[in-house]
């Protein structure tokens, strides 16, 4: 899937420009963008963790990688190797880049089921058989390129039923059969209202490593940080067939503050 380098600015400047100019956002993009917005303007929103005290947040997992190529790109310098320093350099602030963790601020919204990762749409609509769901369910997948922050979020608030994961290959994402033949780990919760949904992390061909903080029995709120997937991968989301679906094949979408759809009113 090419990406549009365009995006990856228009990427950077929304995620940091609530925290510093408190913008208000739409439900798939911000105010003042209409071009890059495919929702209603929405009031209410909520900060689900504690803002970062830093203006360029990083992911813990990607320190031990950073620190790695800083050192590396030092002892080229030291060298006078130029060349393989620059591009040393250049691997160091790509790696930042990707493990970028801004702050997120959540729409409030009665049953309202946000995105749990950044990217593109590959797949929304009923599926009537997936090992994720017992009988007919709503499938919302997300395909994450390496120039999307991949840095997970709880699509809704419940108790975390189980989590199951499963060893695979690591063929491209952006594949239905991605769905069953790679890498993957499932989380299985049920809401407070009682519905059941799953959320599925799923290794892509770049991918190599899945991370998911949560247990079984743990009660999560809507927005909350959960885990990520490094390099390249895809989140897949299993919904009530009754669920009202608001985004279509092609919409980008944003962890934490696009909304995928609305659980039915029980």
């Amino acid at each position: 899937m090419r990406h549009n380098p365009n995006w990856v600015i228009i990427d950077i400047f929304q995620e940091y420009w609530y925290k510093y100019f408190n913008i208000n956002f739409c439900s798939n993009g911000i105010a003042g963008f209409p071009e890059h917005s495919q929702g209603a303007m929405m009031d209410k929103f909520s900060l689900p963790e504690s803002p970062s005290r830093f203006a360029f947040p990083i992911a813990s997992a990607g320190y031990p990688l950073i620190f790695a190529s800083v050192f590396a790109t030092s002892v080229l310098a030291l060298l006078q190797l130029r060349a393989p320093a620059l591009l040393g350099l250049a691997v160091t602030f790509f790696i930042a880049y990707f493990f970028r963790d801004p702050d997120r601020v959540v729409p409030v919204s009665d049953g309202a089921v946000i995105s749990p990762a950044d990217g593109r749409v590959v797949i929304a609509g009923k599926v009537d058989d997936t090992p994720y769901y017992d009988g007919p369910c709503q499938k919302v997948s997300i395909f994450m390129s390496v120039f999307n922050v991949h840095v997970n979020r709880i699509p809704h608030e419940g108790q975390v039923d189980k989590i199951e994961y499963h060893p695979g290959k690591f063929v491209n994402a952006s594949l239905d059969k991605a769905s069953e033949d790679n890498e993957r780990n499932a989380v299985f919760m049920i809401s407070d209202q009682g519905q059941r949904f799953c959320f599925v992390q799923i290794a892509g061909l770049i991918a190599r490593r899945i991370i998911c903080h949560i247990q079984a029995g743990e009660t999560v709120h809507r927005g909350r940080r959960f885990g990520m997937i490094c390099f390249g991968s895809r989140l897949d989301v299993y919904l009530p067939i009754e669920t009202k679906l608001n985004v279509t094949v092609g919409d980008r979408v944003r962890a934490g503050t696009s909304i995928l759809g609305y659980f039915a009113a029980l």
